[in-house]
């Protein structure tokens, strides 16, 4: 098993900064990717952005130079770095972990953008 713990999600104004945490525990030698996903109201969860334990990012196009992901491996830590923040990134945010073809999802965390 992998246990996911997000940190990091808040309120701040549009345009305003956020950095998402991830800690990994358990598991976790055989993890390939790290990730955040998103949930807003009504819609269904979609990818934000991904990295491989080669240091392959992919991004949503909404999010390109908007958003970085990195990963501090020997923390077992991935971040996501939100800046120019949007009233349309408003949403609850999942970290996710996929091992041995299995996906982990953390709790969540709720990100809110005021416009």
């Amino acid at each position: 098993q992998v246990q996911l713990v997000e940190s990091g999600g808040g309120l701040v104004q549009a345009g305003g900064s956020l950095r998402l945490s991830c800690a990994a525990s358990g598991s976790i030698i055989s993890i390939k990717i790290m990730g955040w996903y998103r949930q807003a109201p009504g819609k269904q969860r979609e990818l934000v952005a991904r990295i491989t334990n080669g240091g392959n990012t992919a991004y949503a196009d909404s999010v390109k130079g908007r958003f970085t992901i990195s990963r501090d491996i020997a923390k077992n830590t991935v971040y996501l770095q939100m800046n120019s923040l949007k009233h349309e990134d408003t949403a609850v945010y999942y970290c996710n972990a996929v091992r041995s073809l299995l996906n982990f999802w953390g709790q969540g965390t709720q990100v809110t953008v005021s416009s």
